[in-house]
This record gives C-alpha cells, structure tokens and sequence, in this order.
C-alpha cells in the first residue's frame, strides 16, 4: 500500500507566487525564507543576525512601473497585503513586513528620468539615492536639498515616505517642501498623478502633502517631481561651544533672535560630546560641555559670521570659524560619530518641539534619568526643533542582551509625552510606522484619527498596503 505524498497547504501567498511565475516571470520574484529574513526589519527595528525572525517576507523586484502595477493588480486579486521598501533606512518600522505579505521594493526603480535647470525640477523614480542625485546635479550648479543622516544610502522614495528632514531644514524645509508631484500606483493597480510641475498650484486639494509622509498605507511613489536649488556661493561652518549643556541651548534662542538664518543649526549635548570622543577620539569635550554646529551660506557670508558671531557670544559662546577641512571632519562626526556601546541597551527616536522649549526638554532630562535609572543624551537639529534622543542602560553580564528591560521603553515614551506637554510632536522626521502608533494615538484627537482611517478606507478599500503602520 503506498503512502500519499504530503501536499503542502496553498496559501494566498503561494497563490499569488504561482501568479507571478506565470504571468510575469521577468520580475524577480524571492519566496518567504530565512534568506530574506533581513527584508522584514528597518535599520530601526532590526534585531542581532542570530534573532531574525526564520522565515522572511516575499519579496519583489519590479524595474517598470508597469511591473509595479502587476505585482499590486496581483496581489489585490489574492488578498495579499503589500509593504512597499526603498533602503531599508528606517527608523520607526515603517517598512517591517511579515512572512505572508509580499515586500516590494524599489531597489530596480534608480532612473533619473529629466533634470530640468530652466524649470528647478528633477523627476525621479522612487530608488533614487539622494546622494546620486547630488552627483549628478552638482556639476550643473544645482543641489536636492533634503538630506536626513542616511542621505548617502537613503531613497528619494524612502524620504517621501517619511516626510524625512536632516540637517538642512532650518532653511530649506523638509522633503515635503521640495516635492511638487508625485507618480502612484494605487490599490486597484492604477497610476495616478498628483501634484503639478510647475513652483505654484492650487488646483484641488493637495494630495501631494498627504501622500508625503503617508508611510505607503495610502499608494506605492514610482516618481517623483523634485525641487531642485543653486548651489550657494559660499558655505562657512561655525562651531559654538558651551560651558554646560543648558547654556547651549539656551543660546539657540539668540540665533532666533539675530537676523541671521542659517542653512544648519545643530545642538549636541554634553553626553553626546563624550560619546563621539569615546568612539572617534575627537577632543571635541575639551573645546566646551555643549556645541552649536551651524552652516551658513550664500551671499554676504561675512556680514552673517559678523551678526552670528555677536550674537553668540552674547550668548556666553566660544565662537570659531572653521577651516574647510576641519568642518568636513566635525559633519562627518554629527552624521555618523556617535557609536552605541554594545554592552548597554538603547532606544532612539525622534520628536520636535517649538524652538522656544527646545531647554526647556534638555532641561527635563534628569528627572527622567532620576525615575528610570537610564541615561539620557540627544542632538537636535535646532533650527527647527527636531531632537533625537537616545535612552541607554548597561546590560548586566548575566543578563540576555535581546530582552530590553521596560524601563528603556517607558523613559522614551516619557521623554515623547514631554515633548507633547510643551506643544511638541511624536515624531519630526522619523515617522510613526509600528513604534510609535500608541504615541500617536496620544497626539491626534478621536475625530483626526477617524478622518485619517477615512481617507486610507477610500484610497484602499482592502487595508492591504502596509497594514497596522502610521495609523
């Protein structure tokens, strides 16, 4: 009597692959393993190599729109819900994904499709680098100005997703301000374009703004229509330090007050001074406990060094212009000089503030410290109030290093909910994903919350782009 062979169970998944080697067997198309374990975390919410998860989501590799348009077509016909991907960059699991959803990611989608000098416009599609398309405007006079930490690995599609920010939104604003149209493919598979090529238009609501920052629950951006600025003809970097922590940012305010705006503003506090030296060997905590790291640029950049330079040293500053060597090495360090020690547990995250409390938060710090039994650093982009925090706690040797005590998360959350009490919000630049959901449950009012979920039901009836994030 023989045995019947064991049939494994069809899933809509499986289902869905089938499609997809039939009728589209040009997409790369990688079934849910342990290989594709990585595509189910961001940078943010990724654990050790030996804790991921065993078996990793679907993942999908259109090089066409109309490929993306399949893959959605698809998977709406099976029910499989679809978490769109750019770097993985992430901060907040915005782009975490299951073993029974199908990623699909834009890392094909790298065209710079026009860049217009005449019109300041680029259009992209959505796996654009921002730094590749830094590269390539630059020898044009012209700059994307949006640049969050991750810039050099970071997508342009990543970037819309998030709303992300960076260093130079004290003058030049967030993504947002820098897109003027939007290519997207929506949950029936459509291609709608929103937004208008031109500086200027008020034709409609703007869907444009409520794409940005949606986190892909709303669409999939294939392209992009960007802003694109001169290059200034000037830039100086000018460091700042401080005698404590609080006299620093204090001192933010007086930049406020001068009538010099500059491009960046950046806080760091005293901890984070030591931790840079620590990792990098900088020196930089025997220059001050506290520094303001600022660029200005473009014209009459003497006459601004002159005001800044008064005004700081109002302030209490010890104030130097730096040597264009020097400044490359102290972004380098703001960008990527802090290190986070092995043996301790830490959070991170964002939130922002008005630029008025930004002391006021610092400020708050050791009462948190006090209560949870952590330590609490950040740097800010003090321009426009955004902080980014980070909550540590040594790990005992006899503790797992993978469980993280909820004292750790109850301190963020508490520095989230100070943040909230002085006017302030979840998230400035890092986004909601599935980190902050309950936080900003907190922010948004009953009524906000049911138009939102409103809008998602009407744009995707199914719930099947990136379910349980943002919202």
């Amino acid at each position: 009597m023989s045995v019947p062979t064991a049939i494994a169970p069809t899933t809509a998944l499986s289902a869905l692959l089938d499609d997809l080697r039939g009728e589209a067997p040009d997409i790369e198309v990688r079934a849910s393993s342990p290989e594709t374990a990585e595509f189910g975390y961001d940078a943010g919410t990724a654990p050790r190599r030996d804790a991921l998860a065993p078996d990793g989501p679907a993942v999908a590799f259109p090089a066409t729109v109309a490929e993306v348009q399949l893959l959605v077509r698809l998977a709406a016909r099976h029910g499989v819900s679809v978490v769109p991907r750019g770097a993985g960059t992430g901060l907040s699991g915005g782009a975490t994904a299951h073993a029974d959803q199908l990623v699909v990611s834009t890392d094909r989608l790298t065209r710079i499709v026009e860049v217009s000098p005449a019109d300041e416009v680029a259009v992209v599609e959505p796996g654009v680098l921002n730094a590749a398309l830094n590269e390539r405007l630059a020898p044009l006079g012209l700059f994307y100005a949006p640049d969050p930490a991750s810039w050099r690995i970071s997508t342009i599609g990543g970037n819309i997703a998030t709303n992300a920010g960076g260093l130079r939104c004290a003058k030049y604003g967030v993504t947002r301000e820098s897109v003027l149209a939007l290519d997207v493919v929506l949950a029936d598979g459509s291609l709608v374009s929103v937004g208008h090529r031109s500086i200027k238009g008020v034709t409609g609501l703007d869907l444009v703004s409520l794409f940005v920052g949606s986190e892909g629950v709303l669409g999939i951006v294939v392209g992009a229509t960007v802003r694109i600025r001169p290059l200034p003809v000037a830039r100086r970097t000018v460091t700042a330090f401080f005698d404590s922590t609080s006299a620093g940012a204090a001192a933010i305010g007086a930049i406020t007050a001068s009538r010099v705006r500059p491009s960046v503003i950046e806080f760091l506090d005293e901890p984070t001074l030591e931790g840079i030296d620590a990792a990098r060997d900088s020196g930089l905590r025997a220059r001050g406990a506290a520094l303001l790291l600022i660029e200005l640029d473009g014209f009459g950049i003497d006459e601004q060094t002159a005001e800044l330079t008064t005004a700081l040293e109002a302030a209490g500053a010890r104030v130097r212009v730096e040597s264009d060597t020097d400044a490359e090495i102290l972004w380098e360090l703001r960008r990527s000089g802090r290190r986070f020690d092995e043996r301790s547990w830490f959070a991170g995250g964002d939130v922002a503030v008005p630029k008025s409390r930004i002391a006021e938060v610092f400020a708050g710090f050791p009462a948190i410290q006090a209560r949870y039994g952590v330590a609490v650093s950040a740097v800010a982009h003090a321009g426009d109030g955004n902080l980014h925090p980070v909550i540590t706690l040594p790990i005992p040797v006899d503790a797992d290093p993978a469980v993280v005590p909820a004292s750790v998360h109850d301190a963020a959350d508490a520095l989230v909910r100070a943040a909230l009490a002085v006017g302030g919000t979840v998230s400035g630049e890092h986004g909601i994903g599935t980190v902050k959901r309950a936080l900003a449950a907190e922010e948004l009012a009953a009524r906000v919350r049911e138009a939102q979920l409103a809008i998602k039901t009407a744009l995707d009836p199914a719930g099947l782009f990136n379910p349980g994030k943002a919202l």
